[in-house]
């Protein structure tokens, strides 16, 4: 590896306060320490740092920390590493990255500091909550976070590189390193050339510079290029490997039931029903799950039906009524927590002319096409994992204490992940797998079955929301107070996952600050008790509260009499991007302004550092099933990476917006989910898919975030364009036109 890239951090003392205890002194000595990379090199090849590799056979291999979930993280930053060493990208590879401080994700536990902390203290509690990820390897996908987090260390780690090759090769050549170029796979001067292949070994040796040089030039460049995608062709050909795929000798399956609730008990389970089933093995119980192992899963299934488990619950299930009970009495409370506040919203409502809408979301599922599956191996005193997570070292964790090991005795191998925008946070299938394999001392994978899946989803919380404006002459807010009932998602996230970093994808008022030039502005949240799990979902809370504001936005133009578009623009001053995006979409989609009977609706946003315009025409079916023709989105997502990956994930989380907001309700049946399968969840299929066309703005911004940026844009603007066509404003989530 070369010299010179082991760091340090020095000793230092940080003033915290917080809490009841303001000005609490917090004396945290760091130990002087250097994290080398746990990279491995196979035969062959050449470790660099933390994040290349290059092979004697021409093969630049990067280190991914992130999942790939369908989201293009395998390409996207690769892409960025290439680009800076000046790769061909036909010899780029990807393998998944160890877990290791390196690789952490400080970026979502810095986003939770600031979302939970006062403003003078923001800073402080920023630097701690970096330091927590670092030291205990929090590596997390979610949040879009995956390019804003690594952009920069994988160019540098690209730089890096670069610059030990090229000074391998001017000690060859008897010239200046700082004098050649790189691009294709090779080092250039003039006319020679030496390739990255014959020059890996040499360079790994050299000492790095102090400032390795950026790579200059606008040719050869793969930043900004529609590259493809390094995942597909194995997906296509059917050898990439998703937790299901795993194969292992001697390994058996297992499919399980579990109560409702994390308070559930197994009371019973019939064990001697399941015997008579073809290839069972054994059946498994203990005080949380009840299990049956077979030669194949589907004779496991059938067990463990069999067996007909039931589980005590101390507290009373909760039903919807229940639940909106709970929101309803939140809302209905004085007290709350004030997330953000800009100006005296109180002296400004003082003058008159108020006005409020009300509006309420419900359990949105995940519904992954994967279930949660994994599988363990032990070996010794050693556990071995194969699992889709996008959490490996919270994973690592779990399977280690349900195994009551240590979590170095436990090696976790992560795959492709089957889509689960925030689903394959949760490690309950990595726990069961750990503890069978425990207990049967050979190999198991357990599956969850659709049924399970969807019972023991941890949903995205229901929410309820009062919103309040004044208006001014022109048609001008002076004031907005947002007050939003919803679960406390950070603390039941983070505690389930035993990780307070986890926070950062799961706040409950993320995305409620209006983006729009108001003088006064307050946002509470009022935390609500519903009974249920929750967890992170595609856009997370920016799912509803962009659904609150939007949708009030439209109301507010309509009683000041002025066009949406307008309206909106007026306010944009202060946020010029997002005003382009609105322009543009406005635009390009032919806006015909919203009258009545139009079937256009508008909605904006800005989310993950990145700015999103979408414009809907909808028709009403049989049924009052609401139904997007077409669509619109206008994106400034700043510096691009591969434009191909953002328009498919702007595509794919507009899609995923639409299913969400036209999908049957969440029924509750003994404190879980009535819906057992993708029928009952009544997504649009094919057939009734909108058409959807992608505009990418240009900017030389730092980039954002994009696969979850367009799915809260796509219920607001569907609300609002059913309004033009039918004069009847939708409130609720999911959509009916029998709602409020």
């Amino acid at each position: 590896m070369a010299r010179g890239l082991e760091r340090g951090i020095s000793r230092r003392k940080l003033l915290v306060g917080g809490g009841a205890g303001l000005g609490l002194l917090l004396a945290w000595e760091l130990w002087p320490r250097a994290y080398r990379p746990n990279l491995r090199a196979a035969p062959g090849e050449t470790l660099f740092n933390a994040f290349l590799k290059i092979g004697e056979d021409g093969r630049v291999i990067v280190a991914v920390p992130q999942v790939e979930l369908g989201q293009g993280s395998w390409t996207s930053l690769p892409q960025i590493l290439a680009d800076e060493l000046g790769a061909d990208w036909r010899t780029v590879a990807v393998e998944p990255a160890p877990i290791s401080p390196l690789y952490a994700n400080t970026l979502l536990a810095e986003a939770a500091a600031d979302e939970t902390s006062p403003e003078f203290l923001r800073g402080a509690r920023r630097w701690v909550a970096s330091e927590y990820s670092v030291r205990n390897s929090v590596m997390l996908t979610g949040g879009s976070s995956s390019t804003r987090m690594f952009e920069p260390r994988l160019r540098e780690a690209g730089r890096a590189a670069r610059s030990l090759l090229m000074k391998a090769a001017a000690e060859r050549w008897k010239t200046d390193w700082e004098t050649l170029d790189t691009a294709g796979g090779f080092v250039l001067r003039d006319d020679d050339k030496l390739s990255f292949a014959e020059l890996a070994e040499a360079a790994s040796n050299q000492d790095l510079p102090e400032y390795p040089p950026l790579r200059g030039g606008i040719d050869n460049r793969l930043t900004g290029q529609p590259l493809p995608r390094l995942d597909l062709p194995a997906k296509v050909d059917g050898s990439a490997q998703f937790a299901g795929d795993i194969r292992l000798p001697d390994m058996v399956y297992a499919s399980v039931r579990s109560g409702p609730g994390g308070s559930a008990r197994l009371v019973s389970a019939d064990r001697a029903a399941a015997r008579g089933t073809p290839g069972l093995v054994a059946t498994f119980t203990n005080d949380h799950f009840a299990a049956a192992i077979a030669t194949n899963w589907w004779a496991a299934e059938r067990a463990v039906g069999r067996m007909n488990p039931r589980f005590h619950v101390e507290e009373a299930l909760p039903t919807i009524e229940t639940v909106e009970a709970a929101l309803a009495d939140a809302l209905a409370e004085d007290d709350g927590t004030r997330i953000f506040e800009r100006g005296d919203v109180g002296a400004v409502y003082g003058a008159g002319n108020v006005v409020q809408g009300h509006y309420a979301v419900g359990l949105a599922a995940n519904a992954p096409m994967e279930t949660l599956t994994a599988t363990a191996r032990t070996t010794g005193d050693r556990l071995e994992i194969w699992a889709s997570v996008q959490a490996p070292g919270l994973a690592r964790r779990a399977a280690a204490r349900a195994a009551g090991l240590a979590e170095s005795q436990v090696t976790l191998y992560p795959t492709l992940a089957g889509g689960g925008y925030g689903r394959k946070l949760e490690t309950g299938a990595v726990a069961q797998a750990a503890i069978l394999a425990i207990h049967l001392k050979r190999p198991v994978q357990i599956v969850w079955s659709r049924a399970e899946e969807s019972a023991r989803d941890t949903f995205r919380p229901p929410a309820r929301a009062t919103l309040s404006a004044r208006l001014g002459n022109g048609g001008l807010i002076l004031g907005w107070q947002s007050r939003i009932a919803t679960p406390e998602g950070v603390n039941a996230l983070s505690d389930r996952l035993g990780s307070r970093a986890a926070g950062g994808l799961a706040s409950p008022v993320a995305g409620a600050i209006p983006p729009y030039a108001i003088p006064a502005v307050a946002v509470d949240h009022l935390p609500a008790e519903i009974g249920i799990a929750t967890g992170a979902w595609r856009s997370g809370a920016h799912s509803y509260t962009a659904f609150f504001t939007e949708s009030f936005m439209d109301e507010l133009s309509r009683l000041a009499n002025v066009e949406p578009l307008s309206f909106r623009m007026q306010m944009l001053g202060e946020n010029p991007r997002l005003a382009r995006c609105l322009s543009t979409a406005s635009a390009l989609g032919g806006w015909d302004g919203g009258q009545a009977g139009s079937a256009m609706g508008i909605a904006a946003h800005s989310a993950f550092g990145s700015h999103i315009a979408t414009l809907v025409e909808v028709e009403v079916e049989r049924g009052e099933r609401v139904r997007v023709l077409r669509a619109l989105c206008a994106v400034d997502c700043g510096r691009i990476v591969n434009p191909e990956i953002v328009k498919q994930q702007i595509e794919g989380g507009l899609m995923f917006g639409i299913a969400a907001a036209t999908g049957n309700p969440i029924a509750l049946e003994k404190g879980r989910s009535s819906a057992l399968g993708f029928r009952d969840f009544a997504f649009p299929g094919l057939s009734a898919s909108p058409e959807v066309s992608v505009e990418i703005l240009e900017s030389d911004e730092p980039p954002g975030g994009v696969t979850e940026l367009a799915v809260p844009t796509a219920a607001p603007a569907m609300a609002n364009a059913v309004h033009a066509l039918t004069g009847r404003r939708l409130r609720d989530l999911p959509l009916r036109i029998g709602g409020r």
